[in-house]
């Protein structure tokens, strides 16, 4: 690996920590901000800074794409991390919950921006035919951050604060370093600095070419792939403690089967995406979809013997969250290089309503009294949907030659196994 490349990896990879990091900041905040009723935090309130900061990464990821194609990955992944940066550092000085939210849609805003960059730029440095595997790569930095902010959690205990302090400083110390060494990736900004026909020549950045033909299906099937996606990933993240203790399961074996959980997703995403590459991006994230249908399925089965159900549990995980990863992989291959940050930034925000879904009819379950077996039938359905989404999705291109607009959809038969 060239150094070029290498920090691209590395600073890819570190902004898509912060994004792990945030959520499980948040998440181990909200018992200690309830217990102290800190700026009048009630039930109803962290319900609102939880949600308005999911609107703000949605909002923010369908921004970041444009700009991001119109003014290359560098300067706006760095504005993301230092918006990101700032706005989570001045989060517990807040006075009260509406300012609190407000803090939180804002930082939300450069959060959300990150990991579509970040994802695209990483598919941009790696080979024509190791996409899928950039994707799943970056986001093994997700669950890194989410290991760190629940260590640092458990060290600062009910001093809730400095998991945003923390967060916040390891942005602004990226920040430099980002700077001085993270590389150009995007084409317009690489033919800007190079000769300024080149740029004038380049074709222009238009948000409808991905809902007109020949894109329209592959935008269709890619968003509806990232929705059930991130409603299962998100949906499973804030409830499976609860699923398995309506199953009878105690409450210390419910905790460590989120941890098992976690550690196959990134078991999953270390090998998924090299099978994608190899096998094909259509068939292996159809494969896995299917796969985490039959998994989250078997789970609504009581299980007494313990080493068995943490193995279900663990190929659960190593199925469901790199199956929403691989939808990732697809931008790269089959949207043309001009518009590929936008068509990733779409595709992520899209993905982002059904993270705000998963929890919300999970958490409809609960307080019905069925989310036992009733939950897994939910997450079994929508996994089922992903196959039926990435269906109608083009077999995508492997291979050296590079996306164009004259690029056609269909792939030469050499590569029709993609």
């Amino acid at each position: 690996m060239n150094s070029r490349r290498k920090w691209i990896v590395i600073l890819c990879w570190l902004t898509v920590v912060f994004e792990g990091f945030d959520l499980v900041a948040l998440g181990a905040s909200i018992p200690t901000l309830l217990d102290t009723k800190h700026a009048g935090f009630d039930p109803a309130g962290a319900t609102f800074v939880a949600t308005i900061s999911l609107v703000g990464v949605g909002v923010g990821a369908a921004l970041i794409g444009p700009i991001s194609d119109r003014f290359g990955r560098r300067l706006p992944l760095i504005v993301c991390v230092l918006l990101f940066s700032i706005f989570t550092l001045l989060f517990p000085l807040m006075p009260n919950v509406a300012m609190m939210g407000v803090l939180r849609l804002l930082a939300g805003l450069g959060l959300g921006g990150c990991m579509p960059v970040a994802v695209t730029a990483m598919q941009e440095a790696a080979p024509n035919d190791g996409k899928a595997h950039s994707s799943t790569l970056t986001m093994t930095g997700y669950h890194v951050g989410a290991v760190a902010a629940s260590l640092i959690a458990l060290l600062v205990g009910r001093q809730w604060e400095w998991l945003f302090y923390a967060g916040g400083v390891l942005g602004l110390l990226a920040i430099p370093l980002m700077w001085a060494k993270l590389p150009e990736t995007s084409p317009v900004a690489e033919a800007r600095k190079a000769d300024s026909a080149d740029v004038q020549a380049a074709p222009k950045v238009r948000i409808g070419d991905l809902l007109r033909p020949p894109y329209l299906h592959i935008t269709i099937g890619l968003w509806v792939a990232a929705f059930m996606g991130l409603l299962l990933v998100y949906g499973l993240n804030t409830w499976l403690p609860q699923l398995m203790r309506g199953a009878g399961y105690n409450v210390a074996d419910s905790l460590v089967l989120l941890l098992v959980l976690n550690v196959g997703a990134i078991g999953g995403l270390l090998v998924g995406g090299r099978i994608a590459d190899r096998r094909g991006v259509k068939g292996t994230t159809m494969f896995w979809f299917a796969a985490a249908a039959v998994l989250l399925a078997v789970l609504s089965v009581k299980m007494d013997n313990q080493l068995v159900l943490n193995g279900v549990v663990f190929v659960t995980g190593i199925f469901v969250f790199c199956a929403q990863v691989l939808v990732y992989g697809f931008v790269g291959y089959l949207y043309p290089r001009h518009i590929v940050a936008s068509g990733m930034g779409f595709v992520s925000a899209v993905g982002r309503l059904g993270a705000i879904t998963g929890p919300w009819i999970t958490g409809l379950l609960v307080v019905a009294g069925i989310a036992y077996p009733f939950g897994f039938y939910v997450f079994a359905a929508a996994a089922l949907l992903g196959v039926a989404a990435v269906a109608v999705i083009p077999k995508a291109e492997r291979g050296t030659r590079e996306v164009t607009d004259e690029t056609p959809v269909k792939p030469h038969k050499a590569v029709a196994g993609a």
